[in-house]
């Protein structure tokens, strides 16, 4: 089911978080955090929508790191219902596409309720002091990629954030397929309670 973000609560901070990568090792916010500004960017390996702009994502990536952004990708979904979004399937993915970020793994799934994530893609746009001043949209695409020419919305907002320390006053609700979240039961097994 798509749905859309919701109206960005700017000048919220981003919520510290220690996730594994794919490499295999554990990071933190804090030592991933560009020095202007962190994109937190929530996906996984299934969702046409991520798909139809993975390549663009990855060319923002790779042209605000110079600036001094960095970007971070978590993946929340549940892989017991959805295997390919397995941790497995997200070091292939992150491999094949040479990721130029982090592709991290929330598999508690506390670091999304924390963000307050709703879809796959959502797009965090912070300052360099952890501020957020950006929740929209990449670009116009949805299933399929927008014209080549279509504006670069996140990249524009994070430039802006960059060099001036605040985002756009018009920003565009992202769309995706919704986060996949555990059934209760699922998260009972998983995480049992200690008496």
């Amino acid at each position: 089911m798509a749905v859309t973000t919701p109206i960005a609560d700017i000048g919220w901070h981003a919520a510290p978080f220690k996730l594994k990568g794919v490499d295999g090792q554990w990071h933190t916010l804090k030592e991933l955090a560009g020095r202007k500004g962190t994109v937190v960017v929530f996906i996984c390996n299934h969702c046409p929508y991520v798909k139809a702009v993975l390549p663009r994502i990855i060319r923002d990536a790779r042209e605000l790191l110079p600036l001094g952004v960095n970007f971070i990708a978590i993946n929340a979904n549940d892989e017991l219902t959805y295997p390919e979004d397995s941790f497995e399937n997200m070091q292939r993915i992150a491999q094949e596409m040479d990721f130029p970020f982090p592709y991290l793994v929330d598999d508690t799934q506390e670091v999304a309720r924390a963000y307050g994530a709703v879809c796959t893609p959502d797009y965090y746009g912070f300052d360099g002091g952890g501020c957020l001043h950006y929740r929209g949209r990449l670009d116009a695409s949805g299933r399929e990629p927008a014209p080549e020419d279509a504006p670069r919305e996140l990249f524009d907002a994070m430039r802006l954030i960059a060099h001036y320390g605040y985002g756009p006053g018009e920003q565009f609700s992202s769309i995706g397929c919704s986060i996949k979240w555990r059934e209760p039961q699922q998260e009972a097994a998983l995480h049992p309670v200690q008496a």
